[in-house]
């Protein structure tokens, strides 16, 4: 479980930079702020349209564990998905909303963290629970997949992205080369290998249906920050499939179908 101080910090450490509220210098809360991000964020991570398949929950009640600032909880909404949004940040869970009031689109959002989410949520049961890039930052992965599994019904599937430890960047961070978040002095960034996290679903009464890896981060940071896509010369270099291939093997993505069937 979460303890107070730890719970505290991560919500601070949230609230001082939302992920991806530097994607934009526009105006904060406006449309075009909201798709400027968008479009610098699937440009970046072309496979997050891919793994979340926005288009194939329509109808469907969709639970968003870190909804953040609502970037890919607006494309279920768009597509008619019944969305639900859980985040720890007040600041990223107000952004979010102000997304989704800018597009006219309905969905229901709560502030708090995934172990306690059972209490606003009671006895509902979902179709799809989507968590990309939160869990690893949970200090007890397995009480947060127990608190998920009661949401789920027979037939729910569960996507989830957590970092990977036999990767690329995790390499560099062991040699302090690189760090986990934009922001420095994240309070909690576990990895884990595919092995484990099958291991800890399976613990949890999941079925792993599919892990693959994706996401090397290819760009010169500060002409990133200026909106400056410029490789970094040993990537430039690289033929596009071999920089796919490595993607795959040390991708910092792991990313996770499951089921509860």
């Amino acid at each position: 479980m979460f303890t107070d101080s730890l719970l505290d910090e991560s919500r601070d450490f949230w609230a001082r930079q939302p992920c991806n509220i530097k994607h934009s210098e526009l105006e904060l809360g406006t449309k075009e702020y909201f798709h400027e991000v968008e479009r610098k964020r699937y440009f970046v991570e072309p496979h997050i349209p891919i793994f979340a398949e926005f288009t194939k929950w329509k109808g469907q009640r969709v639970l968003e564990i870190g909804c953040g600032i609502g970037t890919d909880g607006v494309n279920f909404a768009r597509h008619g998905a019944n969305y639900t949004g859980l985040e720890l940040s007040k600041v990223s869970l107000n952004l979010a909303k102000q997304r989704f009031k800018n597009e006219g689109l309905f969905g229901r959002f709560f502030l708090g963290d995934v172990e306690s989410m059972g209490k606003v949520l009671k006895d509902e049961k979902f179709d799809l629970i989507y968590s990309f890039g939160v869990l690893h930052h949970i200090p007890s992965i397995e009480s947060a997949l127990a608190e998920i599994r009661r949401l789920c019904s027979k037939n729910t599937v569960f996507k989830l992205m957590v970092y990977a430890r036999h990767s690329w960047k995790n390499a560099l961070i062991s040699q302090g080369l690189d760090r986990p978040e934009a922001q420095a002095g994240c309070p909690i960034a576990n990895t884990y290998s595919k092995e484990e996290i099958e291991c800890l679903l399976s613990t949890a009464n999941f079925r792993t249906d599919s892990i693959e890896q994706a996401h090397i981060f290819p760009w010169k940071i500060q002409n990133y920050l200026k909106g400056d896509y410029q490789k970094e010369d040993w990537f430039n270099a690289m033929p596009d499939e071999v920089f796919a291939a490595i993607s795959r093997s040390l991708g910092w993505h792991l990313l996770i179908n499951a089921s509860s069937s």
